[in-house]
């Protein structure tokens, strides 16, 4: 039995509308404010409470809690910059300590993450020099990847898939830290 087109868009919208999914709830919660140890948009998200709740409430996946731990999850691929997809986690030295920082890749250079306290959850450009100096990895979901969501199935032509990694739209980012 061979595969047609269908079952291939079928299989390339389940993928687009995971991550779509993924990025559409993070955007949810613009303007939560940040609270260190917040888990929630009732108390307030620090960086991996966000990406934390983000992630289980949006495709049901439970990531540790700490961005160093999320980081380090056998669970999450370490994937290289030049790769990243909308969903993917990126992470950042902040503290002057590895993973202390921790955002959801949103497309175009952009990520959305709590902050830092006085501040809310927002949208930032990775390549604004302070990000770009502070980047220290980036991972993603095993699912979302080696056939999943970020890699075309064998059956479906490159030509006929739009791009998995378009931005959803044009955020402006707040230029104050």
């Amino acid at each position: 039995m061979s595969v047609g087109f269908f079952d291939g868009e079928r299989v390339l919208d389940r993928v687009r509308n995971t991550t779509s999914d993924l990025v559409l709830s993070a955007m949810n919660f613009l303007g939560v404010p940040y609270r260190r140890g917040g888990t929630s948009e009732e108390t307030g998200f620090d960086c991996s409470g966000f990406t934390r709740h983000v992630f289980e409430n949006s495709i049901g996946r439970l990531l540790p809690r700490r961005s160093r731990d999320q980081a380090l999850s056998a669970d999450l691929l370490s994937i290289p910059r030049d790769d990243l997809k909308p969903g993917d986690l990126v992470f950042f030295n902040t503290m002057r300590k590895a993973f202390s920082h921790v955002g959801i890749y949103m497309g175009d250079g952009k990520f959305i993450h709590a902050p830092r306290t006085g501040s809310q959850v927002r949208v930032d450009d990775m390549r604004e020099a302070y990000w770009t100096q502070r980047f220290n990895g980036a991972r993603r979901l095993p699912e979302l990847a080696n056939g999943g969501a970020w890699k075309l199935p064998s059956f479906v032509s490159s030509a006929t898939a739009a791009p998995l990694n378009a931005p959803a739209a044009h955020l402006e980012s707040d230029p104050q830290r």
